[in-house]
């Protein structure tokens, strides 16, 4: 087990903790450009989705009640079958090539949302289930099949809380296909895994700090927070 890299990994995996609490998703965007950098894209990924999937069975009871099934479940269905895309690319690309990749993902997903852009069309079928093949193939890639998703629920004037539940729904789905898939492919190695056992108190004890924090927030302080956090998050896997 690589306990010089999980001392750098802890705070990490803590502050990506709050934040999954408080927003409902964002921890792996925290998390990836750091871990790609300690641990490799393949453990990254292991790591992420494994600390994710924990958080998110912990936060479904509180947000049940706002989801929108029609529009999550579709999604979530379409990402499952893109995810071997995203696998077969994780497989091939270099370490640095996909850690610019998150830094581009993150980027433009804050850039997109801060410009002041606002979806204001329906939700057909066709966009949602090409929204969510989009997500499919970026999670398995680089753990970051959020962003397309957010831009879809979050670019719109629904509360915190209706886009907090979608989030945390469309990650039990997601999460839970892509775990299914990794197994299948034997893509868990058993040091990620002993680490994400080190790692996985740090992230729950966050969530659980970061859920209360979000009780005593609004709907302005939750998008500034996020968003500068991100930021952060996303210049860093592009300059390192």
């Amino acid at each position: 087990m690589p306990w010089d890299l999980l001392i750098w990994a802890v705070p990490v995996t803590l502050a990506a903790g709050l934040m999954r609490g408080f927003a409902g998703f964002g921890s792996g965007m925290l998390m990836a450009p750091f871990f790609i950098q300690l641990f490799g894209p393949v453990d990254t990924v292991v790591l992420i989705i494994g600390l994710e999937i924990v958080a998110t069975v912990q936060l479904l009871p509180s947000v049940y009640r706002h989801i929108d099934w029609s529009l999550v479940l579709p999604m979530g269905g379409v990402a499952a079958l893109t995810m071997p895309v995203g696998t077969w690319l994780l497989l091939t690309l270099d370490t640095q090539v996909v850690s610019n990749c998150v830094g581009v993902i993150i980027i433009g997903f804050c850039l997109a949302l801060t410009s002041g852009w606002r979806y204001r069309g329906p939700k057909p079928l066709l966009l949602t289930s090409a929204i969510g093949a989009l997500s499919g193939v970026l999670m398995a890639l680089t753990s970051l099949g959020n962003p397309p998703v957010a831009l879809y629920l979050m670019a719109t004037d629904a509360t915190a809380v209706s886009i907090r539940a979608n989030f945390t729904v469309y990650f039990a789905v997601t999460l839970a296909a892509l775990i299914a898939w990794m197994s299948s492919q034997s893509l868990f190695a058993m040091d990620a895994v002993r680490s994400l056992l080190v790692l996985l108190p740090v992230f729950v004890a966050g969530a659980v700090a970061g859920t209360r924090g979000f009780r005593a927030s609004n709907d302005v302080l939750y998008r500034r927070v996020t968003l500068t956090v991100l930021y952060l998050a996303g210049l860093f896997a592009l300059l390192a």
